[in-house]
Order: structure tokens, then C-alpha cells, then sequence
């Protein structure tokens, strides 16, 4: 049996990639901070759910749930790191604690996670990362410094990651989804209202649909994917044409 370990496990995507993976015969280790929440996925799951409790922001918390997980069950097959955090915020209204917050989930989350197992990974040839990322980290608009700021180290993490682990066996992934239809919006209802209006042309998607996607990309490991196609348009057009993509964002973004 396959071991996956998913971080921000206890609800949207993560819980919905735990659930999916499960289905397809992994065993799966749930890392949220949220030790109830936890349990509850973990209950729906069955037996082949592990519950780990742990701030993934904090390295020595991290370590210490690595080592019980190798002992445990062995070497994870697949890590999702798909915990994350923050609101859009002006950089004004963002105090240097949130900022320091929005870091933590995803980017020590995600740094924390791979490094705790990547020696092993190394040492066994292979392996899959999958980093859960936001189109903020190319397609940058207004009233997001912080959380931009956070997506766009995610990404550079995933990029060094690609230029340290080619030739290993071991694989990492960015993958971007547009607008997610879980409970992010609902507790932040501010965020919904900064969304750049050129956003109403990207389908909103599932966490289901999304689980959906994490597993195509475990099988197939690329350095980056982006979902839907229509963002994948955007996507490229940033890339050809970066003042356009840049004028289209910042025209239909929120105003000081």
C-alpha cells in the first residue's frame, strides 16, 4: 500500500486530495493543526487514515511528526503540501505578524514538510511533492501584497526544488487552481470583494475537482500545472505578453 502525506488535511482541498487518494488505495496521513477537524475526515476516510496534528509552520513540530510517521508507516510515496493561509490585504493593513503568518502557510509549511523527508526521498530514488499554489504567484493583482508575497516563494521554492532534485527519481510540482468553492471565501469575505473582476471568466471548480487533478499530476509529475484552460490562457499570455497580462489585472483589480 502506497503512503500519501497531505498537509492542510482538515478541510478543502486537502481534505478532499485525503479522501480521493484514500479511495484509490493509499493510506493517507492527515497534517492539519486542527486535531478534531482531523478526526472527523479521518472517520469518513476509515482505517487507512493516520491523523497527525502538527503546525506545519514550525520545523521542530514537523520533524518530530516525521520521524513518528517514518517509524510508523515508512517513507511517504507522495507529499501534498496544501496548506495555506491569509487574507488580500493592502500592505498597510497587513501587520508584520500576518505577514509572518501568510509565510508560514504555505512556504515553511511546504519547506518544512519536504525537507523532513527528503533525504529519505532521495535516498529511495523517488518520490512525488506536489505544492498547491495560486494564480497570484504569476497573475500578481492589487490589495494581496502579503499573500502574494507568500504564493510567489511557494513557486520559487518549487523552482530550486526542480533545479536541485533532476537526475534523482524525486519529482516537484506547482500546481495553480483558480477560484476554489470551499470555505476560504466564506471566512473571508473581504478577499472575495478585491477579486479582479477579469476572475468572472475562470469557472470556479470543485475541491473534488481539484483532488482530481493533484492524483493526474501524481501519476504524471510535471514542474508546473495550471487549471482551468482558461487560466492556462492567462497563464501564457503573462508569459508573452507580460504588460498586458499585468494591465489586465491591475485594471480590474481593487482600487486604494
Amino acid at each position: 500500500m502506497k503512503l500519501a502525506l497531505i498537509t492542510g488535511a482538515s478541510s478543502g482541498i486537502g481534505a478532499a486530495t485525503a479522501k480521493h487518494f484514500a479511495k484509490t488505495g493509499y493510506k493517507v496521513v492527515l497534517v492539519a493543526r486542527n486535531q478534531e477537524k482531523l478526526e472527523n475526515i479521518a472517520t469518513e476516510i476509515g482505517p487507512n487514515a493516520i491523523v497527525e496534528p502538527c503546525d506545519a509552520g514550525v520545523g521542530q513540530s514537523v520533524l518530530a511528526m516525521a520521524k513518528r510517521v517514518k517509524k510508523e508507516h515508512g517513507i511517504p510515496d507522495l507529499i501534498v503540501n496544501a496548506a495555506g493561509a491569509g487574507e488580500w490585504k493592502w500592505i498597510e493593513e497587513t501587520t508584520p505578524f500576518e505577514a509572518v503568518k501568510m509565510m508560514n502557510a504555505p512556504y515553511f509549511a511546504a519547506f518544512n514538510i519536504t525537507h523532513a523527508f527528503m533525504r529519505d526521498l532521495l535516498k529511495a530514488g523517488k518520490g512525488v511533492i506536489i505544492h498547491v499554489g495560486s494564480p497570484v504567484s504569476f497573475l500578481t493583482w492589487p490589495s494581496s501584497t502579503g499573500y502574494a508575497g507568500a504564493r510567489w516563494a511557494l513557486r520559487g521554492l518549487n523552482e530550486a526544488l526542480n533545479a536541485d532534485l533532476h537526475g534523482t527519481g524525486v519529482r516537484s510540482c506547482h500546481v495553480v487552481f483558480g477560484k476554489v468553492t470551499s470555505s476560504y471565501f466564506d471566512n473571508n469575505p473581504r478577499t472575495l470583494e478585491r477579486m479582479p473582476s477579469i476572475a468572472k471568466t475562470i469557472p470556479d471548480i470543485s475541491p473534488e475537482d481539484c483532488a482530481t487533478i493533484i492524483a493526474k499530476i501524481a501519476k504524471n509529475p510535471r514542474r508546473q500545472y495550471v487549471y482551468p484552460f482558461i487560466l492556462r490562457i492567462y497563464y501564457w499570455l503573462n508569459i508573452i505578453f507580460p504588460s498586458i497580462s499585468r494591465w489586465l489585472m491591475w485594471k480590474t483589480g481593487a482600487k486604494h
